[in-house]
């Protein structure tokens, strides 16, 4: 199923329109506690949602588990959903993730509608049909792909994020810039993230979303091109979930940016990067998000976690690898000999 994507300049009508061609008999929103609080107030007296049942659950990555999961597919059937019900995700990655697969597999799939309010969620979570829950101290372990129907994208929630969320997100903005070509990685390193102007954002959150719109209609199920997204997200992703089971929770930007930093170097070391460029990128990291403390007693951890990416194959950890920026490279073996240096590179700089 195709998604549409809707850079909102009016969300009350454009939500009007999105509920309008999803037919249903009875309409959800799912928030968690932050954006219940700070994001819902600002549309509940759509005219559109009147009708509408909230369904809140607990924020930050630590409820994104199949116990939260359990209690929206309750909420569901409390509500009377069927399978021509319609659920609107109102909040971040987290929300829209979970929201998402509870979506799809209730009644065996009901439609959805992703309502981003982070930056995070804006340029990479909510598009996609990327859906699921972490699972057994893993990210993502459990889901699906399936497209909400729309994604429907307002830059005035940024005026309720505080600084670490926009900087969560910013990570896998410079992400695509990495991706995709040196004029939007040059901009993005030359951003003032510490005191960002949320106007000249709104404006690079649309060339962002562009990159992932690309790359997601040519690869909607991560055959290929797709798995360029997941660069810098191999360590990243362990990263997230060392420090989820050691009871110190980070945002998940900000694993992405430690992964960047990680996987630059290997990108300089296998695949002939520019150095200057590394370097460049590193310190905007490094200046930005601060540092991850870990030590050599974690590298064993850290190297499990990476065997259960679901971009291995045949036991052999893989990464996506740049040889410049806009020049990737899928599928790259390493080794942990090599993962290790890596990891000294990052506790050494």
């Amino acid at each position: 199923m195709e998604q549409r994507i809707i850079l909102s300049q009016n969300l009350n009508g454009d939500l009007t329109t999105a509920i309008s061609e999803c037919e249903h008999d009875r309409l959800f929103v799912l928030t968690d506690t932050t954006t219940a609080q700070s994001c819902w107030p600002r549309i509940s007296n759509y005219r559109c949602l009147k009708d509408a049942r909230l369904i809140t659950i607990g924020a930050t990555d630590t409820h994104k588990n199949l116990k939260t999961l359990s209690t929206v597919w309750k909420s569901l059937e409390e509500g009377g959903a069927t399978r021509h019900s319609c659920l609107i995700n109102l909040g971040g990655g987290m929300v829209t993730d979970l929201g998402g697969f509870a979506a799809s597999t209730f009644k065996r799939g009901i439609d959805f509608i992703n309502i981003p309010t982070t930056l995070l969620a804006m340029v990479d979570a909510s598009i996609g049909g990327k859906t699921g829950i972490n699972f057994n101290g893993l990210k993502n372990e459990i889901g699906i792909f399936r497209n909400s129907r729309f994604v429907i994208l307002d830059t005035m929630f940024l005026q309720t994020l505080d600084e670490p969320d926009i900087r969560s997100g910013y990570a896998e903005m410079l992400k695509h810039g990495l991706i995709s070509d040196k004029q939007m990685w040059a901009e993005l390193i030359d951003f003032d993230l510490q005191q960002p102007d949320l106007l000249q954002l709104s404006q690079m959150v649309a060339d962002s979303i562009r990159v992932k719109e690309h790359i997601v209609t040519e690869d909607p199920t991560e055959q290929d091109i797709r798995k360029a997204l997941n660069f810098g997200h191999t360590i990243g992703h362990a990263f997230e979930a060392l420090a989820l089971q050691q009871n110190h929770p980070i945002l998940h930007g900000y694993a992405v940016a430690y992964g960047l930093l990680c996987e630059l170097y290997l990108c300089a070391v296998k695949a002939k990067f520019p150095i200057d460029r590394m370097r460049q990128t590193v310190s905007f990291i490094k200046e930005n998000y601060g540092r991850l403390d870990f030590t050599c007693n974690d590298y064993e951890a850290l190297i499990n976690l990476m065997h259960h990416d679901k971009k291995n194959t045949a036991g052999s950890i893989n990464f996506t690898l740049l040889h410049d920026i806009g020049d990737i490279l899928i599928n790259q073996t390493v080794s942990e000999k090599e993962i290790c240096e890596t990891l000294d590179f990052y506790r050494e700089n």
